[in-house]
């Protein structure tokens, strides 16, 4: 590999790198060889903006995750348009794209990894968590807007609609479920506590 290649902003085309990686060869792939290599770069590089691999793997799952703020302020600004089931559709078809399981996968298959993301997500599986965060949140604002039953459980709910949203993606290689089957579930699991409006 060259050493003399600079890199503009090496932090976000290491993490594009490690996303390419990721999504065609799997979790367990990923490692820094296959991220510099992929990146065009020493391996030196990676180790000049990390501590090392684990740490690089750390800030690659948190500005991943920081990408959900920015998902969940669409979604509650998206309260009171549409309906809510096709909201809640189209948010579990963004959490759940290819790029998410991969991130999960290697969240699940990494201990050290996990270990330290429990700085930052102290219960569950990052990613998820925040996900589900992110969906309560959005499910509450419907609530004060009375398009969800004001003694909805939204919490609980927000759970059931991520834990379900994972069994529908997950390991699935060829493509992800069909739209019309998320949003059938979707409304499955919301049907009592939705009102038509």
């Amino acid at each position: 590999m060259p050493t003399g290649v600079a890199l503009r902003d090496a932090r976000e085309q290491l993490f594009a790198a490690a996303e390419r990686v990721l999504l065609r060869d799997g979790p367990n792939a990923l490692t820094s060889r296959a991220v510099t290599a992929e990146a065009g770069c020493a391996k030196g590089v990676l180790h000049r903006h990390f501590a090392d691999f684990d740490a690089f793997l750390v800030e690659l799952v948190r500005d991943r995750i920081a990408r959900l703020d920015v998902r969940a302020a669409v979604l509650r600004e998206a309260a009171g348009t549409g309906t809510v089931v096709g909201n809640l559709t189209d948010a579990l078809e963004d959490v759940f794209g290819s790029l998410a399981l991969g991130i999960l996968g290697l969240v699940i298959a990494r201990d050290e990894l996990r270990a330290r993301l429990r700085a930052t997500t102290p219960a569950g599986l990052p990613l998820l968590t925040e996900a589900a965060a992110m969906i309560g949140s959005y499910l509450r604002r419907e609530r004060d807007l009375g398009r969800v039953a004001g003694e909805a459980d939204v919490d609980t709910l927000a759970l059931t609609l991520i834990g379900t949203g994972h069994l529908l993606f997950a390991g699935r290689e060829d493509a992800p479920p069909d739209p019309d089957d998320v949003r059938r579930t979707v409304g499955s699991v919301v049907a009592g506590a939705v009102r038509a409006v």
